[in-house]
């Protein structure tokens, strides 16, 4: 695995979390030992929300997988810190076995209370949310005047959960977030009822202000969608071993804010040319302002020099008043087809003394611009690229295009246009987006990134790298030129510093979404344009945002 890849936090599918564990018990990891290690983790992400214990009413929902076992060994642990712990079971005690069995015994032993709510779940009101607290409100704590505790613990159901929430758990899950305004909610691995692949309830979760998950996040946990059911997401090492964790199945791994920082490292002695020069094909009629948006976004981010290649009558606008943004006016005098009969040898000769392109921004969908598109990828010599907007378009018009792209390449997708490529709809897209940026990765040698919140990226049989991140200031019209124009710049210094186009565009990803979020700080409720984006990138560049919705145990930093 590369070290870009290896610095990537797994997000083991949970299927894979229980091949891990499988590795795990076959090494002769005892899993009451794992088990222990988990509630004793999250004891410590508890005490970090909620640091004074001792005297705190505290409800554990106790399901009847390991989450459940977890859930008893919390209790205990609890109990030694001089809280008050109830252990609320939806399964007999008898039918526990093997590690939960026994973290249910000894926590019994040291005198945890256990409640069985079997009864009060087949309740004829039981459907009725406010009915069923009540209930369990008598049950759970039948002594005090102030019946809601202090802390809920979602103990009721582990990662491998799917399909949907069956109608006792419906009925407590619903009774449970009545308790979110006035209860800590700790979930124990994952909130009951959301799925741990797509991050949705199913039809309903619970609703965490925390979530300690163990020994990795899962895909699920980790995708924007699923935020306002985790709350804030901390992963727990629980003594995993770090070969299973690096080497153990693992179809997707979180692309950290920490990507960038290769690139953020000036290069000694450098001058313009060492930063590269990037050439923006595109720009044509009408469509000046993409071009102008990529151009600029390569300048802020890093790019040496950079030149628009595009047809003479669209030149002043492509340059947009900017100095430092060169142009090559290709001769045109043509309005219906403005790249015909364009494209030179001294173009072609100009993009090879070129360390980037960015193609696509602005370019057109017409034969001519097909035509150039074409010449371009069969230079020979011409240097890395990256494909974005109208580009897509024509490669989709014209497959075979595809196979000239090289390992060096990068393709920038948003639905539509991967739709376009892939012949199908853009709702199919969105309904699986693993399994289509599996699909566009097939078609060539180039990495490619399936834009949207929680972008996905990949290249061949690499894991996909999710992007965790939503942030509204991104959706505007230019974003995704901006993105291009980014990627191409740091895509003119991977000589100079060794990154795969995969790690460039991870790099780029993270870049764009940081300036997304220093635009916040301006435009917190949006109205930011994307020339205001692409002015960001030079402050993203100085303290990488760590994600704020996401920790790691302090144990786990030498792995990350």
């Amino acid at each position: 695995m590369e070290d870009f890849l290896r610095s990537c936090p797994p997000l083991p599918l949970p299927q894979e979390m229980a091949a891990w564990d499988a590795q795990a018990f076959a090494l002769g990891l005892p899993g009451a030992m794992l088990m222990e290690n988990a509630a004793r983790a999250a004891l410590g992400v508890l005490r970090a929300h909620e640091p004074r214990l001792e005297g705190k009413r505290v409800w554990l929902f106790m399901g009847g997988g390991n989450n459940g076992g977890d859930a008893a060994a919390l209790a205990r642990h609890l109990h030694d810190a001089r809280a008050l712990p109830v252990v609320a079971h939806v399964k007999p005690l008898s039918a526990f076995r093997g590690a939960a069995a026994e973290h249910v015994r000894m926590a019994r032993a040291v005198g945890v209370p256990f409640v069985n709510l079997a009864s009060t779940l087949r309740r004829k009101d039981a459907a009725r949310p406010e009915a069923l607290l009540s209930h369990l409100c008598r049950s759970l704590a039948p002594d005090e005047a102030a019946c809601c505790p202090d802390i809920c613990i979602d103990g009721l159901l582990g990662t491998g959960f799917h399909g949907s929430l069956r109608e006792d758990l419906r009925y407590l899950v619903a009774a449970l977030n009545l308790l979110h305004d006035r209860s800590f909610i700790l979930a124990l691995d994952i909130p009951s009822g959301l799925d741990g692949t797509n991050g949705q309830p199913c039809p309903l979760a619970v609703q965490a202000h925390a979530t300690a998950t163990f020994a990795a996040a899962k895909p699920g946990l980790a995708l924007p969608c699923a935020r306002s059911w985790t709350g804030r997401l901390h992963v727990c090492d629980i003594g995993m071993p770090r070969s299973i964790r690096e080497n153990g199945p693992c179809s997707l791994r979180l692309l950290p804010a920490a990507a960038a920082a290769r690139f953020a490292v000036p290069i000694p002695q450098g001058y313009k040319n060492s930063y590269g020069h990037v050439a923006v094909i595109g720009g044509a009629g009408g469509l000046s302002g993409a071009a102008h948006l990529a151009a600029l976004a390569a300048l802020r981010s890093g790019a040496g020099l950079v030149t628009a290649l595009t047809p003479a009558p669209s030149a002043p606008a492509v340059k947009g008043g900017r100095a430092e943004i060169m142009t090559l006016a290709l001769p045109s005098t043509n309005t219906d087809a403005p790249w015909h009969g364009t494209w030179t040898e001294e173009a072609a000769a100009f993009i090879c003394r070129c360390q980037a392109l960015a193609i696509g921004p602005g370019m057109g969908r017409g034969d001519d611009a097909l035509l150039i598109l074409k010449e371009i990828l069969e230079e020979k010599r011409r240097p890395p690229a990256v494909l974005d907007a109208d580009a897509l378009v024509l490669l989709a018009r014209k497959p075979a295009l595809l196979q000239r792209l090289t390992s060096q390449d990068i393709l920038t997708p948003h639905p539509g246009e991967a739709a376009a490529l892939l012949g199908c709809s853009t709702d199919e897209i969105q309904t699986q987006r693993r399994q289509a940026l599996t699909r566009l990765t097939e078609m060539s040698a180039a990495a490619v990134v399936l834009k949207g919140a929680g972008s996905l990226a990949a290249q061949g049989q690499s894991p996909q790298l999710l992007c965790p991140v939503d942030i509204p200031q991104l959706s505007v019209g230019g974003s995704g030129d901006v993105l291009a124009g980014c990627a191409a710049a740091l895509l003119a210094r991977t000589a100079h510093n060794g990154a795969s186009a995969l790690a460039t565009l991870g790099a780029a990803l993270r870049l764009h979404a940081a300036a997304g979020l220093a635009c916040a700080t301006d435009f917190p409720c949006r109205g930011n344009g994307a020339v205001e984006l692409a002015e960001a990138l030079p402050q993203a560049w100085e303290a990488p945002r760590e994600d704020d919705f996401l920790t790691f145990d302090q144990d786990m930093a030498c792995f990350i």
